[in-house]
């Protein structure tokens, strides 16, 4: 499986993690060698993986017929999804007599920066260029574990994976090879500090500061020309990314006696919501629970808002958007713009964009090789804002995926998938549904994945 205790963000395990514990090919082949002696010495690994795979899907449109489904997002295609390299030292959390640090230097390349990419941090490869394969660091931090509070603090600095979710963005994290819409359309990176504090074996605390999500620490104050003063940005000057701004994380994680069960509510990203490159305004839990040995269950649900998000059923809206009145007109952002939304209220100049994701996966591991996992999902997203749409829909979907090892250091991950929208029952826009370009409310998926590890 991805993991082995259940997961929760911005932290190593407390109590579980050591270093030199990753046994990779490459640590391996350098182990006696200088250089790999020097390595084990200071606990620093080295690491990563090569990770490709296709899609045959029912729809046709290139780039972007499988849009809002992400990860395979082009239809009938083969494609370098991530290649990703870790320079890291792990803390030791296990012990309990001296402080211990850690870091992580990541760096990914391939398809899977566009869902990573960071406004304002070699951003003008997707909203300059829109490239289909780019870098990007989605995690560059330092750890710093105090074993004598409570039993455990760890303080994490620098940019950091999100700390909700049951997916994460780097591939062997996931039981599956294509990604739920809940997730795809999720939070992904903060930079700042998070704290977490495992206050006894049963409960942790974790609180953070950071700018926002997917925003780098430079954005922050800094401002651009606004060429039409208007209702939305009314002064001469405007935020270049109005969602950069101190925000808060705080999640509570409970887990049983027995390590069946874990419950982790969070709030992520929490500021005034103030319409974003990416300010999403995120509130909801993860749940886990093992059946026994073979079987278990994460749940997820979340609701997500944003606010003054441009009204894309008024022309006036429109028109400050298109004469560069806003910080994501094309005069600033060439390609994915963050979207807008279509407002209840069409005489609205911006309204609140809100959408909900439910999602689990049932998984049933016969062996240490092999992983299956169902996962059915529904995904409401009423004003077309966080599919970038503009189309107000209820998402249902299915996948049934294998994670089948023929090694540690190589899997393959195939899987079929349905999904539908419910657009066009009293939708009157230019769509009649979701995918291949907004003409069809149904797809039917096949796809496939493999990763080597190094």
């Amino acid at each position: 499986m991805p993991y082995i205790d259940f997961p929760y963000g911005g932290t190593p395990n407390i109590g579980t993690t050591r270093p030199n514990s990753v046994d990779s090919p490459f640590m391996a082949a350098v182990a006696n060698t200088s250089l790999g002696k020097w390595m084990q010495d200071a606990h620093i690994q080295v690491y990563g993986w090569l990770n490709g795979g296709f899609n045959l899907s029912t729809n046709q449109n290139q780039p972007g017929g499988n849009a809002p489904i992400g990860y395979a997002y082009t239809p009938n295609t083969v494609q370098l999804d991530q290649a990703v390299i870790y320079i890291e030292r792990l803390p030791d959390t296990v012990q309990k007599d001296h402080v211990d640090w850690g870091f992580r230097l990541s760096a990914l390349y391939g398809e899977n920066y566009r869902y990573t990419n960071s406004y304002g941090l070699l951003s003008d490869q997707f909203n300059g260029r829109n490239q289909i394969n780019g870098f990007d660091f989605p995690m560059v931090y330092g750890d710093i574990y105090i074993p004598q509070v409570a039993e455990g603090l760890n303080v994490r600095i620098g940019r950091y994976i999100s700390v909700p979710d049951i997916e994460a963005q780097l591939a062997p994290n996931n039981f599956t090879y294509t990604h739920s819409l809940t997730y795809t359309v999720d939070n992904y990176t903060n930079t700042g500090i998070l704290t977490s504090l495992a206050l006894t074996k049963n409960v942790m605390v974790q609180l953070g500061i950071d700018t926002g999500t997917e925003t780098p620490l430079w954005n922050h104050g800094v401002t651009i020309p606004n060429p039409m003063p208007n209702a939305l940005y009314p002064g001469t000057t405007m935020l270049k990314d109005p969602g950069n701004q101190p925000s808060l994380a705080f999640c509570l994680r409970f887990t049983s006696d027995s390590g069946n069960d874990s419950f982790y509510p969070c709030v992520d990203g929490i500021n005034n919501g103030a319409w974003g490159y990416n300010n999403l305004q995120w509130h909801g839990f993860t749940y886990y629970h093992k059946f026994n040995e073979y079987w278990n269950l994460a749940f997820e649900a979340y609701w997500l808002s944003e606010n003054g998000i441009p009204n894309l059923r008024n022309a006036a809206a429109q028109a400050i958007v298109a004469g560069g009145g806003t910080p994501f007109s094309p005069q600033y952002v060439n390609f994915n713009a963050p979207p807008q939304a279509y407002c209840a209220d069409a005489n609205a100049l911006s309204c609140t964009g809100n959408a909900y994701g439910l999602l689990a996966y049932i998984n049933y591991s016969p062996d240490k090789m092999n992983n299956f996992s169902f996962r059915p999902e529904i995904y409401d997203d009423p004003n077309g804002w966080r599919t970038a749409t503009g189309v107000p829909t209820r998402y249902y979907a299915a996948t049934l995926g294998w994670q089948h090892f023929f090694s540690p250091q190589f899997e393959v991950r195939p899987e079929i998938s349905f999904w539908h929208s419910e657009a066009g029952a009293g939708y009157t826009g230019p769509f009649t549904g979701a995918f291949n370009g907004g003409t069809k409310a149904d797809m039917f998926m096949f796809a496939m994945d493999a990763i080597v590890h190094f």
